[in-house]
């Protein structure tokens, strides 16, 4: 381990002195290289500089004791020692989750889909539920939203709706969302006042950089069609809705949220080719997958992930048995008490595992 921090912290060295030559500086390409490098690189630079520190001080005190013999003064350094011990105990840690791969799409945009599932109008409408707790947790996090695609329902939901979200680490918070959400909860409807279970299913897809994934023209199916929303709403009398599919994976993407065909073209492009992208990154990682035992972050869109219980107030994630009776403030927006576990939980696996093999 330490000689791995040992290159990297020559390496976070020899990045901040690049920073002042004056070729880097004039280059605006290099010189955000080197910066995205270096803010990567930082926390564990720092975290082994804190390292170096606590082992210094204990070698220190150690030193001193042995070069005393006042009891009081004895007893003190014995005392400073156990704490010394115990925070390089801490640091070191700290530094082997610092040393986990990371996942490369972690930094990303994404793409949310969310979709309803069994349940009805029910579905649909804790679909329109999903979408204001993410774009709220979305604002509270600084990052923004763009709609790109939605199937609304007469009574205000979704049959699906699709969104990006748009800062960096964005990523890395959201993906632990892909699966299915179950919803339990007494219609307005429901006249005998029983309780209905509906679910949703939530995708969470890394954008795809257009070098990353390139397209043949010739393997798009592209449609046009009149935009429609429910009850009349949005509707346009020209064809600017579209509707692309790819046609050797049979993906097919539809956006029209914008009025003008080029951008809603431009949008369904952009979902497609993050659809693809996330296509290719699943099958690179089923092998790990099949044969990891970690509960957290799969990503399979066919497990119940989470259920939101509405007459107990409850939220409970399946993968980390974790159970929040506060369903008010998670709806609206507030679920770092959910992802700050699941990041954990996920890093422990992966810590186990670097271990054993």
């Amino acid at each position: 381990m330490f000689q791995k921090l040992d290159i990297f912290e020559k390496r976070f060295d020899e990045l901040n002195n690049k920073l002042y030559d004056p070729i880097v500086a004039a280059d605006p390409q290099k010189y955000n290289e080197i910066m995205k490098e270096l803010t990567s690189l930082k926390p564990l630079a720092e975290k082994y500089k804190e390292y170096k520190s606590a082992v210094k001080a204990l070698e220190d005190a150690k030193q001193m004791l042995s070069e005393t013999s006042d009891e009081d003064f004895r007893s003190l350094l014995e005392e400073e020692i156990d704490g010394n011990k115990l925070e390089i105990e801490r640091i070191s840690s700290d530094l082997k989750i610092l040393l986990l791969p990371k996942d490369p799409n972690d930094d990303r945009n994404v793409i949310v889909e969310i979709r309803a599932g069994a349940g009805g109008e029910e579905a649909s409408l804790f679909c329109s539920v999903l979408f204001r707790m993410y774009s709220m947790y979305a604002e509270k996090r600084g990052y923004k939203t763009e709609l790109l695609n939605a199937n609304e329902t007469e009574l205000g939901g979704y049959k699906e709706i699709s969104f990006m979200v748009n800062g960096t680490g964005a990523y890395s918070r959201l993906k632990f969302e892909s699966g299915v959400h179950r919803v339990q909860r007494v219609p307005d409807t429901e006249s005998q006042g029983r309780i209905h279970t509906s679910t949703v299913t939530v995708a969470v897809l890394p954008e795809a950089e257009d070098v990353e994934y390139e397209i043949d023209p010739a393997d798009l199916k592209i449609d046009t069609f009149r935009s429609s929303g429910a009850g009349g709403q949005h509707i346009n009398k020209t064809s600017s809705a579209i509707r692309i599919t790819h046609i050797p994976t049979g993906t097919v993407v539809e956006c029209q949220d914008e009025r003008s065909q080029f951008k809603n073209k431009s949008k369904a492009m952009k979902v497609l080719k993050s659809r693809l992208l996330n296509e290719k990154i699943q099958e690179q990682s089923s092998a790990i997958a099949a044969e990891r035992k970690a509960q957290v972050g799969t990503g399979e869109r066919n497990e119940r992930i989470r259920t939101y219980n509405y007459p107990q107030g409850r939220v409970t994630d399946h993968r980390i048995g974790l159970t929040l009776y506060k369903i008010e403030e998670i709806l609206n927006g507030s679920l770092d008490e959910i992802i700050d576990p699941l990041i954990t939980a996920d890093r422990a696996e992966k810590l186990k595992e670097s271990i054993e093999n």
